[in-house]
């Protein structure tokens, strides 16, 4: 069967595919800020949380230590945080849909094109962008009454306190900045189509647009 990239552009598909996964991984994972709280350890993403106090009996506080997103979109931490959710999901969306479109094209000839491929790299270059962005609102929710409690209370925006960045938004950075090596083999990914089979293919649709008229006009 065959393919519709180049031997550049299958290189980019796979790699799109690789960062795309990764970008998703960790922006559903919540291991993007370690801290501790009630001598457990606690973490967050955007929009989930593992480990959280909850009151007992004789209404002191224990921590109840399971992974979860919050109940809603408001009970998100700040609005920074909220703002990230959206924006990053967006980008990690945008990524796997233009990574799988990628894929189809090694195995199904004429689906992407030089033209075709570059303006997939754009939109590469627009999920990565949505990506960064997002990682660089994350920090302006430190401040929220939450993510204080779990940093010592000297937590402030673009200051962590005791806690300490976890793997997950390094990974989820590294993985947006690959997009901009993306974005540029995106640019020889998709094959030119052969003067030869684009005459073949006009004469082809004309002749079958005259047959088609010759029938309409017989008596």
């Amino acid at each position: 069967m065959r393919s519709s990239l180049t031997l550049v552009g299958t290189l980019w598909a796979f790699l799109s595919l690789g960062t795309a996964v990764a970008s998703s991984t960790s922006y559903f994972l919540p291991y993007w800020l370690f801290g501790s709280q009630l001598g457990k350890p606690v973490s967050f993403s955007t929009f989930r949380r593992c480990n959280y106090p909850v009151r007992g009996e004789g209404h002191s506080l224990i921590m109840v230590e399971e992974c979860g997103r919050y109940a809603s979109f408001s009970a998100i931490p700040s609005l920074a945080w909220q703002m990230c959710t959206v924006v990053t999901g967006a980008g990690c969306a945008l990524l796997l849909l233009v990574a799988l479109a990628a894929v189809l094209g090694c195995c199904m000839e004429g689906l992407i094109s030089r033209m075709m491929g570059r303006c997939m790299g754009a939109a590469q270059f627009v999920g990565g962008l949505l990506i960064s962005s997002g990682c660089a609102l994350y920090p302006l929710g430190w401040n929220s009454p939450e993510i204080m409690q779990t940093c010592g209370n000297v937590s402030n925006q673009f200051q962590l306190g005791t806690c300490r960045l976890g793997w997950a938004y390094y990974a989820g950075g590294a993985a947006a900045a690959a997009m901009l090596i993306c974005t540029w083999l995106s640019c020889f990914a998709g094959r030119n189509p052969k003067p030869v089979m684009l005459a073949e293919s006009i004469m082809r649709n004309t002749n079958s647009y005259a047959m088609e008229l010759d029938h309409c006009l017989k008596p």
